[in-house]
C-alpha cells in the first residue's frame, strides 16, 4: 500500500491520516479482536511513514478504543463498539512531533535574540524559574509549570509579547491527548534530570551572553525532548510502545 500524500490545504493531521490506514490494514487483514499488529518497525515500513507518526496514530486509535496498547508486548486489536461502524479517526489536537519541530524553529530563533538582550532582571527570573524546577525534581514532582516559566522567561527577554504568546500556547501544546499520553508513557525521573541538565546548559550560554551557544543548547534540549517523547532513546524497560517481535 503506497503512502497516502498529505495534500495542499489538507486540515487533517499526519497522526489522523496514518490512523486510517492502519484500521483500513485491520479490515483488508481481516484481523480479529485479540491479533497483535506487526511489530513497529514492520509496520512503519509496510504502511511507509516514520516511526514517530505511527506512535502518534496508534495512540490516536487506542484512545479512540480501536487498538489496545500493552507495554513491552505489542499493539492489539480491540472489537469495534457496536453501531459504530469504521469512522475516521478523531482530532486529537495538534501532532507532538510537528508541535516539537515548531518549538525548534521559533525558541531557537527567540534564543538568539534573547542572548543578544539580556538583562540583569531577566536574567534572574530565567534563575528564578531553573531553580524552582531543581526544587520540584528533588521533591520528586514534575516541575512542568516551571519548565514553563523558564521557556517564557527566555522569550521575554526577546522583548515581544507576540513571541511570548506563540512560546506558550506551543509549550502547552503538551496537554492535548496524544501529547499527554506520550509524556505519560515516558516521563520518569531520570528523563527530567537530563532535561534539567539541558535547561542548566541553555541558563549558562544566556549568562554569557553567546547567542550562538543559546540557540545550540536550545536546540539540543528541544530534539532530545522530542526523542524522549517518541521513544527514541527508549531503554529496554518497554518504553517503546510496539517493540515486541
Amino acid at each position: 500500500m503506497p503512502p497516502t500524500p498529505h495534500r495542499t490545504g489538507d486540515s487533517r493531521r499526519q497522526y489522523q491520516l496514518v490512523a486510517d490506514r492502519i484500521r483500513a490494514l485491520i479490515e483488508d487483514e481481516k484481523l480479529a479482536p485479540g491479533s497483535r499488529l506487526p511489530a513497529e518497525r514492520e509496520l512503519s515500513l509496510q504502511l511507509g511513514v516514520s516511526r514517530p507518526s505511527l506512535r502518534e496514530a496508534l495512540i490516536a486509535l487506542e484512545i479512540d478504543g480501536r487498538v489496545e496498547i500493552r507495554g513491552g508486548s505489542g499493539v492489539y486489536v480491540c472489537p469495534t463498539p457496536a453501531g459504530t461502524g469504521e469512522a475516521a479517526t478523531s482530532a486529537l489536537g495538534e501532532s507532538p512531533a510537528e508541535l516539537m519541530q515548531a518549538r525548534v524553529v521559533l525558541e531557537g530563533a527567540i534564543i538568539t535574540l534573547a542572548a543578544a538582550r539580556v538583562t540583569k532582571a531577566g536574567l534572574q527570573r530565567v534563575e528564578e524559574a531553573l531553580a524552582a524546577m531543581r526544587d520540584e525534581h528533588a521533591g520528586g514532582r514534575k516541575p512542568v509549570e516551571a519548565d514553563r516559566r523558564f521557556h517564557l522567561s527566555i522569550a521575554e527577554l526577546a522583548g515581544n509579547s507576540v513571541l511570548v504568546d506563540m512560546v506558550g500556547n506551543l509549550f502547552d501544546g503538551r496537554h492535548g491527548p496524544i501529547a499527554a499520553r506520550m509524556s505519560g508513557q515516558v516521563e520518569s525521573t531520570h528523563t527530567w534530570q537530563a532535561a534539567l541538565g539541558e535547561h542548566e546548559a541553555i541558563y549558562r550560554a544566556l549568562e554569557a551572553r553567546n547567542p550562538q551557544a543559546a540557540a545550540a543548547a536550545m536546540c539540543t534540549h528541544l530534539l532530545a525532548s522530542h526523542d524522549r517523547w517518541a521513544g527514541e532513546s527508549a531503554d529496554s524497560a518497554g518504553k517503546t510502545i510496539v517493540e515486541a517481535s
